[in-house]
């Protein structure tokens, strides 16, 4: 089994091996030209066009080749046992199910688009297989039907949808699978895998539109970067964590990030270029403003070294800095010896 999970496909081979048992032209046509075998899908419209019969004949004719080589993958069409087994052996390896994509890499070695519409081809007519389409809720995707039929794995996806929407954040796979109720984490997420409605980023797993699981503008992923990394960071180092992120899109500059971080409150300027999260509990405001804040909430005198070290705990700034503010802006006065209050403070 080892040696067939990583066995590839003679893809063209195979194919055209099998486009050999139909004996019409016009049939070899109409299937070569739907599935994209040879070059882009065609509507049924095209290739009624280009062949002069209605849409509703290519159709119909599509419909009896693609149910006869069906019928004959399981008796005597060329190479459709090896095909099985070898396709069956990787979806075995990868939970059951998964992206044609994915498919088409492990038995291709090139895995282009044509590459993927033969391998799409050959799973149509595999009796042990099972062919999602691609849609708006579903990638291109291939299943062990063995195991799940077509309308199963969509019940499956669409239980593990509802499960993500009860726990109502992003969450891990082992999560999801507890809250389906499966032992079988692989295939969960195999399953999860095949969603256009999940996403996944950094081992959080959650709903397409949730931004940490699927950031979609630079402030979205600023936003994951900064709760990723726990703590603090010069906008310089956010820029470069984008750029070797995970993320879809990731082609950002120091300037873009830094006028993105200065839009949002989501993210509190502590320092020179250095940013936090206002979730950490930091607010927004100059040095001066953090010293009003303290000196407010103490509601009396404090000792200068206590309140730089306050000062240090939400600002990124020098000692000297914090010392000028109170000796220079005249809300803070001095009422002792180092101590200092502010000024509209009895």
């Amino acid at each position: 089994m080892a040696d067939t999970a990583a066995a590839q496909l003679d893809v063209d081979g195979v194919v055209n091996d099998i486009l050999g048992t139909i004996d019409r032209e016009r049939e070899r046509e109409i299937v070569a030209r739907r599935f994209g075998l040879f070059d882009r899908r065609e509507t049924l419209e095209q290739i009624g066009e280009l062949l002069g019969i209605t849409r509703e004949r290519v159709r119909q004719l599509e419909k009896a080749v693609v149910n006869r080589l069906r019928d004959a993958a399981s008796k005597d069409l060329p190479h459709m046992s090896s095909v099985e087994e070898v396709i069956s052996a990787h979806l075995s390896n990868m939970g059951g199910v998964a992206r044609l994509s994915d498919v088409s890499a492990k038995v291709t070695p090139s895995n282009t688009k044509t590459d993927q519409a033969k391998v799409a081809f050959l799973a149509h007519l595999a009796p042990k297989l099972a062919v999602i389409e691609d849609n708006d809720h579903f990638f291109h995707s291939v299943g062990l039907s063995t195991k799940h039929t077509e309308k199963a794995i969509r019940e499956h996806v669409s239980k593990i949808i509802e499960a993500i929407k009860a726990i109502g954040e992003p969450t891990t796979i082992d999560a999801i699978a507890d809250r389906v109720g499966s032992k079988d984490t692989k295939h969960v997420e195999a399953l999860a895998g095949i969603s256009r409605q999940i996403a996944t980023l950094s081992g959080r797993w959650g709903l397409v539109k949730w931004p940490m699981v699927n950031p979609k503008n630079i402030r979205d992923k600023i936003y994951v970067v900064l709760h990723d990394s726990g703590k603090p960071m010069h906008f310089s180092e956010i820029a470069d964590s984008i750029k070797a992120s995970d993320f879809k899109r990731k082609d950002v500059t120091t300037q873009a990030i830094h006028n993105e971080l200065i839009k949002d409150k989501r993210f509190v300027l502590i320092g020179r270029g250095i940013y936090a999260l206002s979730e950490w509990g930091y607010k927004q405001g100059t040095v001066a403003d953090v010293i009003a804040s303290i000196l407010k909430k103490e509601g009396g005198p404090l000792h200068r070294d206590e309140i730089v070290r306050r000062v240090l705990k939400s600002r990124k700034v020098k000692e000297t800095t914090v010392l000028l503010n109170l000796q220079g802006k005249p809300q803070f006065k001095r009422v002792a010896k180092a101590t200092y209050t502010l000024a509209d403070q009895n």
